[in-house]
């Protein structure tokens, strides 16, 4: 008799340490639910941002394609006027308008 009270203490203590593991088996299996969510969760924000960064970038490039062809437009408009001016100037001086005055200080003006 004295056996089995000793058996059952055991017993016991088993089936206690057998529900501390199913709870622990139930915590881990919680957490790795847990986990899969966040890294799901951090997949769709990688991938939002780099959509976002994509359609930035996309914008990004057609403002300095814009920008770049108002500069050559605003290039060649200077070469158009620098060019009238200089026949303008060579035509007056050409003519003898330029009798009193000084040409370099026109050709500043103009530059």
């Amino acid at each position: 008799m004295a056996r089995v009270a000793t058996i059952q203490p055991v017993a016991e203590r088993v089936s206690v340490l057998e529900t501390k593991v199913e709870n622990i088996d139930e915590k881990i299996d919680d957490l790795k639910l847990d986990v899969k969510e966040v890294h799901d969760c951090l997949d769709r924000t990688g991938d939002e941002l780099k959509a976002q960064l994509k359609v930035m970038h996309d914008d990004s490039n057609k403002q300095h394609e814009e920008l770049a062809e108002k500069i050559l437009e605003l290039e060649h408009t200077k070469k158009k006027l620098t060019m009238y001016a200089m026949i303008a100037l060579a035509f007056a001086a050409g003519a003898g308008w330029f009798d009193k005055l000084n040409l370099d200080s026109i050709v500043k003006f103009f530059l």
